[in-house]
Parts: C-alpha cells; sequence; structure tokens
C-alpha cells in the first residue's frame, strides 16, 4: 500500500489503492511477500548456483542460495539497525535475474546482448522487479513488476549504476532508467549504495564463500590436504583469488591462508569421509565462519558509525580487509576445484553453445516461439535493438532444464 504521505522510502511507483487486510502489515512485510510468492523465485529453485542445478539434492540452488542470502542478511541488517525486511527482501530478491547456467549463461548472453546494450544480471534483477514480474499494472496498462518500496528495490542494487566503458558489472539498462532514476531519487552520491545493500552484498558474498566449499567438500570436488601440506598448491590458489577476487597481493593472501587452514574449523575437514559425524563437522564450520564474518563486520561498523540504529544512508557497512581476504580465499577455493575442474571447460562450452543457438532461432522465429508474455511485447517493440531485449529477456527467464527443452524443441528438432 502506497500513499502520497508516505515517507519517500516507503513510496511505490505506481500508487495502489489501500490494503484493509486486519493483520497490519507494513509496506516492507508486503515487499518480502511479494517477492516469496513471485514466479521468478520459484524458477530459481532449477537454477545453478555453481553446481548444475538437480545434479545432486544436497548441493545449493540459486532458491537455497537466496533463503540463506536473505537469513544472513536479516540478522545482520537488524544487528545494525536496518529494517529487517527490507534486507531480508534484497536478499531474496538479489538474484531474480540470474539466467540459466549461473555466471556461465550470463556470459554468454551478455555477448549476444551486445546489439541493445548487453546482459548482466544485476541489471536484469532490476527488469524483472519493475517491469517483467506480473503482480500490479499502471494506470496506463503497463507493467510495474512487482510494484516494491523505494526502499526494497535501492536495497537490492548491487551496482546502482548504468553501464560505464571498461566495467563488467552494472545495475540498469538503458530502457529501464525512469524506474531507476525514482528509485534513486534523493541519494546524496549517485553511485553509493544504502547500507540495506551493503549488507546484502556481504551476505551474498559469505554465503557463495562458505556455502560453496561446503557443498564442495560434501561432494567430493573439493579435498584441503593438499592444501595443507603443498606450499606449491597454496600459491597457486593465492594467485587465482587475487587475479578474480581479491586486491591484496598473492604475499599477503599466503600469509592469510596459512592462519585461515590452521584454524581447526577448517584443518578437521582435511578428511573428510562423509559420515555422520563428519557432516556434523561440516555444518560447525559452515555456522562458525558464516558468523564470524557477520560479527566482523557488525563490530567494525558500529566502531565507526556508533550503536545505531543504522540505515539508508547513515553509515557504510565495514569490512575488515583481513575478513574481507579469508571470504575470497574461499571463493577461490571454490573456483579453483569446482569450477575450474577437469571437464567443466566443455560443459561450459556446451552450455554457451545452447544459448547462443537459442537465442539465434528465437530471433528467427518470433515472436509465435515467444511465451505469451514475451510476444505483446516483441510485437510493441520499436526496433530490433528492442525486440533483440524481449528475445534476451525470454531466455533469461528460463530454469536450466527449460532452456535445454527450448533448445531442443526449436533448434534439434527442427
Amino acid at each position: 500500500m502506497t500513499r502520497p504521505a508516505d515517507p519517500p522510502e516507503a513510496q511505490r511507483w505506481v500508487v495502489e489503492p489501500p490494503k484493509d487486510s486486519g493483520h497490519g502489515r507494513s509496506a516492507y512485510e508486503r515487499d518480502r511477500a511479494r517477492v516469496l510468492h513471485s514466479a521468478a523465485f520459484r524458477r530459481l529453485a532449477a537454477k545453478t548456483q555453481v553446481h548444475t542445478a538437480g545434479t545432486d539434492d544436497f548441493l545449493r540452488t540459486r532458491l537455497t542460495h537466496s533463503l540463506e542470502v536473505a537469513q544472513i542478511a536479516r540478522e545482520m541488517g537488524a544487528r545494525l539497525g536496518c529494517d529487517p525486511d527490507v534486507v531480508d527482501t534484497a536478499g531474496l530478491a538479489h538474484d531474480l535475474g540470474h539466467p540459466p547456467f549461473g555466471h556461465n549463461g550470463e556470459t554468454a548472453l551478455d555477448l549476444l546482448a551486445a546489439g541493445c546494450g548487453g546482459f548482466e544480471g544485476n541489471a536484469q534483477t532490476l527488469r524483472v522487479l519493475t517491469r517483467l514480474e506480473a503482480k500490479v499494472l499502471a494506470p496506463d496498462g503497463r507493467s510495474a513488476g512487482l510494484n516494491l518500496t523505494r526502499a526494497a528495490l535501492d536495497a537490492t542494487g548491487k551496482y546502482p549504476w548504468p553501464r560505464r566503458p571498461g566495467e563488467r558489472k552494472f545495475g540498469v539498462y538503458a530502457d529501464d532508467r525512469p524506474a531507476f532514476d525514482w528509485l534513486r531519487e534523493g541519494v546524496p552520491d549517485p553511485t553509493r549504495r544504502c547500507l540495506e545493500a551493503q549488507v546484502m552484498d556481504w551476505a551474498d558474498d559469505v554465503a557463495y564463500s562458505v556455502h560453496d566449499v561446503e557443498d564442495g567438500v560434501h561432494g567430493g570436488y573439493v579435498t584441503l590436504r593438499p592444501l595443507l601440506v603443498d606450499p606449491v598448491e597454496r600459491a597457486a590458489l593465492c594467485a587465482d583469488v587475487a587475479a578474480v577476487y581479491s586486491g591484496e597481493s598473492v604475499d599477503d593472501l599466503a600469509a592469510i591462508l596459512v592462519d585461515l587452514l590452521a584454524d581447526p574449523a577448517l584443518s578437521r575437514l582435511a578428511d573428510y569421509d562423509g559420515s555422520h559425524r563428519a557432516q556434523v563437522a561440516l555444518k560447525d564450520t559452515t555456522s562458525l565462519l558464516t558468523g564470524r564474518f557477520v560479527a566482523a563486520a557488525v563490530a567494525a561498523t558500529q566502531d565507526r558509525y556508533g550503536p545505531g540504529p543504522h540505515r539508508r544512508y547513515a553509515a557504510d557497512l565495514v569490512v575488515p580487509n583481513p575478513v574481507r581476504a579469508q571470504c575470497a580465499l574461499l571463493k577461490g577455493i571454490a573456483l579453483r576445484y569446482v569450477m575450474r575442474r577437469p571437464g567443466a571447460d566443455a560443459r561450459y562450452a556446451r552450455q554457451r553453445e545452447v544459448l547462443t543457438e537459442l537465442v539465434a532461432a528465437l530471433v528467427r522465429d518470433a515472436p509465435e516461439a515467444l511465451d505469451p508474455v514475451f510476444a505483446p511485447l516483441w510485437r510493441a517493440a520499436p526496433d530490433d535493438a528492442a525486440r533483440l531485449r524481449v528475445v534476451i529477456d525470454q531466455v533469461a527467464s528460463l530454469t536450466d532444464r527449460a532452456a535445454v527443452a527450448w533448445h531442443d524443441r526449436l533448434v534439434v528438432g527442427r
């Protein structure tokens, strides 16, 4: 519910009539419910996190990852004084724009979308929330997506700027600027992220790093023993991390890695055998590391800005550099031993081929081949670039399995 008298952060882009449900839910509680009940959120259950969705019942998908990010963000945000439903909503929503096949699919679609401004999962998330998801229509008949509050939309924005030369990450496509400009009204610095977005982003990093290592150890992809005994292997891991995830030098990362591996929380996993006792130890390690990373950020932020409460633009999240480096090293373990494991390159190449051929087939066969949601948008598009964007939206909305099925139908079965 939005009324003109609502504070700016609680307003919605499209004014909605009052809802008298008798429960007195806040605007932010409604935001959370809208994301949780959305079709885009349900589809995350069949979208790749790191491991291909559906290959192992233990391993995380984008859906379980998003639930975990939301829980971590909610707890961390509440300790800082943020509205817990705002950070929770941001955690649930932050990956809604991710396409089939995870970051590999994102890279493929960015190349395929060069004619309409490229593709970026975070920019696509904004597009899903403000345009593509079915919930609210504006008086002129256009879709307003889920029509979340300004605070919730702002909290999902990891990269609150359009595409810039030489930078891969950005948060808004050119034709989504009206919604973006509305949600960023009153922001003191045009590229500054609100505290809730920073909390969500750190929660995402924590969940990504800790849980991907947990999945890797349990799945037999990650064995910590070589890192404990082989300095050459540790140096190679640090080089990977310095190249991809961290601004720290290889030497500085090496020293931090030695301390990290010496921690009993990790060293006890060196001989993981999948037994019940081993799984208890693995889960305990996950909890300990998550708690430490969250507590370090909360304490450092409160040391700098005071006890709070802090929200919106009253403070910035402070993460100590050694803690950020530890998180990056855990990400590097998943990168080196899971994402780059033998055979992965061929699988990634095939995924990119599927998306490339599927986009070409839809460009050829649109609008008939598009879903009923996207076909009218294709017909209304003013030029080839806008029509290509509709095709990219269609493909990005698909789950991993659906992308393969569509490819089989439109390409293989043609």
